[in-house]
């Protein structure tokens, strides 16, 4: 009874592992990416919403200030205008933070499928890879435009549109990618890392 059980445990093992590793459609981790990007911007938004009023707050002159943190900043708004004026401007980084996301997740799943071996395993130098392509991919479609409209609207007090029209009349096409190299090493960095470290923290955890 014993050895036929061995016997049997060690036919299923010998199957699996030569069994080829099915590749996951990469789609369906970028769905998820998208929602999940949604979902953050909405949770963090009111907070990146003051943050930048307090930015233009610190370059107005003479002004009285009716506050001067996050805490007090959010409660005045509420109390003014009401919870929902927390969320002005979300729309834009909406658009931006669900494509960044799944183009973040869904594209880490690609190339890991690439990089995977004959028995779809992965070392962590190759988790690293695959989140530096998907950070680099993810800065250059996504990132860096958005972060540097950001920064002009933050500068000028304009919304999202108005700056990219003012960049595009002032700097060209290539004004919107101003500091895009450094962004792709920061993501790329960022993302090849966070993906490594969470890959052998699973993988520790589950074995």
């Amino acid at each position: 009874g014993s050895a036929l059980l061995s016997f049997l445990s060690r036919v299923e093992h010998c199957r699996t592992m030569s069994a080829p590793a099915k590749k996951k459609n990469p789609w369906t981790p970028m769905a998820a990416g998208c929602i999940a990007g949604g979902i953050e911007a909405v949770c963090v938004w009111p907070m990146e919403f003051i943050k930048t009023q307090l930015q233009l707050q610190s370059k107005a002159k003479g002004a009285a200030q009716p506050y001067n943190g996050m805490i007090s900043g959010l409660s005045y708004y509420v109390r003014t205008t009401g919870f929902f004026s927390l969320y002005r401007g979300l729309t834009p980084t909406l658009i931006g933070s669900m494509p960044k996301a799944g183009i973040r997740f869904g594209l880490n799943a690609l190339i890991k499928d690439r990089l995977r071996d004959k028995d779809g395993n992965l070392t962590p130098g190759k988790n690293f890879v695959a989140g530096l392509g998907a950070g680099v991919a993810e800065a250059l479609i996504i990132v860096a435009p958005v972060e540097t409209v950001k920064t002009k609207c933050i500068e000028l007090n304009q919304p999202f549109v108005s700056g990219m029209k003012h960049i595009l009349q002032t700097e060209g096409a290539s004004g919107i990618y101003k500091g895009a190299a450094a962004t792709a090493m920061k993501q790329g960095s960022n993302q090849g890392l966070r993906f490594m470290w969470f890959n052998e923290y699973k993988r520790i955890v589950t074995n």
